[in-house]
């Protein structure tokens, strides 16, 4: 005959059995081990991160474009506020002052349209902090590969829009939204390129006749090169980790396919941001006395090579050099941009302004430090590349070659930001990364 005690451990361990058998009953048993490891509360899914990227296209097509970040993170927040304890690394307060910060900085804005797109962009910097926190928290179901893997097919989709920009350079797709939007936002320039989709970037009736540059599926060619420029590693990193299956063979396929938009786009930036992932690697592969590695680069550069002398790059970057005053352009706008924040070093004016030149872009633009420096003022932009130097610096000891690709892509985006407007593909991808790498892996 069972004692008292016992049978007043049976009665109140029998409702807890039975509500672990019925979540057991509910759920297969490799998450239902993972959720009683983590005291019950269930794996993030996966599938609100791998739409944002692999359904890209859907989004293009239907003018959401880059809106689909702060719809998925939406979905994302909610998902985490379910789960319950969000975690975040050391050092992420550095983040959330910027976005304070910025958020502050809306007394700056002077006008109902800049007010608008005051709102779009800090939509967007939260919508990017949303996706970092998911990935950190999402340690059961976001391992490495996988996440290598989603952006890798980012990645090919970019090249497949980059080939559409080559082969059709003048196709235009009016989307569902512009039968939603009305006639007075589409008078605005990036609400009217975001309800009318093109492949390229050109401007027929420029004084400068140059050739349509692919842009596809992004607004701007800058676009294309900056996610490009990022996500080749990943690529060239997933494909080593995925030898022996087709998802390989698809990967090396489209890594000498890519060369070819990405040589037409005649990027600087973007030629300069994979040379410094390339010469990181390098440096990396050197230290370490890896010899295959080593000799893949340079297979990949000899690749290059033989693609710079069958395509008119040269040509066409000469001739681009020859018509177009970028350089000088921009290192006035630059200067600009100081001297006008200067006036206003604090919170910055809320947006970019007109540029005192006739002719010229806004201030403000032309590269994301500069726009949050002018539009947020200096502490939001020290604020903004202090994070950016915590994650290289977080990062430095990644290991493996989705770890060393991931670490490189962080070095680019340092880079990139000084001549890139990275939000938000670019700037989201690397909160991807650092957060994939930051965290501590439990599998």
């Amino acid at each position: 005959m069972a004692s008292p005690r016992a049978l007043q451990h049976d009665r109140v361990s029998a409702p807890r059995r039975s509500a672990r058998e019925a979540v057991r009953a509910l759920m297969p048993d490799s998450a239902y081990a993972r959720a009683l490891r983590r005291g019950m509360r269930p794996d993030l899914p996966r599938w609100p991160f791998a739409a944002i990227f692999v359904g890209y296209p859907l989004w293009w097509v239907l003018g959401i474009g880059d809106l689909v970040f702060p719809l998925a993170a939406v979905v994302m927040a909610a998902l985490l506020l379910r789960r319950g304890r969000v975690e975040v690394p050391r050092g992420f307060g550095l983040w959330l002052v910027f976005l304070v910060w910025m958020a502050a900085s809306v007394i700056g804005i002077d006008s109902g349209g800049r007010l608008i797109g005051f709102v779009y962009r800090a939509l967007l910097y939260l919508a990017v902090t949303v996706v970092f926190l998911y990935v950190y928290n999402a340690r059961a179901s976001f391992g490495r590969r996988y996440v290598a893997g989603v952006l890798t097919a980012f990645w090919g989709i970019t090249v497949i829009g980059g080939w559409l920009g080559v082969l059709v350079p003048l196709l235009s797709i009016t989307t569902p939204l512009a039968a939603i939007i009305p006639d007075s936002l589409q008078s605005n320039e990036l609400v009217r390129e975001m309800v009318i989709r093109r492949v390229t970037q050109w401007d027929p009736t420029s004084a400068l006749q140059l050739d349509p540059r692919p842009s596809a599926p992004f607004l701007y060619t800058n676009g294309w090169g900056n996610v490009y420029s990022m996500l080749t590693p990943v690529a060239i990193a997933y494909l080593v980790s995925v030898r022996g299956t087709r998802r390989f063979w698809l990967v090396l396929v489209l890594i000498p396919l890519s060369l070819v938009p990405a040589f037409l786009t005649l990027n600087r930036g973007m030629f300069l941001g994979l040379g410094v992932a390339a010469l990181y690697i390098a440096v990396r592969a050197a230290l370490r006395r890896d010899g295959r590695l080593l000799a893949g680069l340079a297979g990949l550069a000899v690749l290059v090579g033989a693609a710079v002398l069958v395509l008119p790059v040269q040509e066409r970057l000469t001739e681009r050099l020859d018509t177009s005053s970028t350089t000088v352009d921009r290192a006035n706008l630059y200067l600009e941009t100081v001297e006008r924040t200067l006036e206003s070093p604090v919170f910055g004016y809320g947006a970019p302004r007109p540029s005192e030149t006739d002719g010229a872009p806004s201030v403000g633009t032309q590269g994301q430090i500069w726009n949050v420096m002018f539009s947020h003022g200096l502490p939001a932009a020290a604020l903004f590349l202090a994070w950016l130097v915590f994650l290289v610096w977080r990062t430095r000891h990644a290991r493996g070659a989705i770890g060393i690709a991931g670490h490189a892509i962080l070095l680019v985006l340092l880079v990139e930001v000084f001549y890139y407007g990275v939000l938000v593909p670019g700037l989201a991808i690397g909160m991807i990364v650092g957060a994939l790498l930051i965290r501590r892996e439990s599998t």
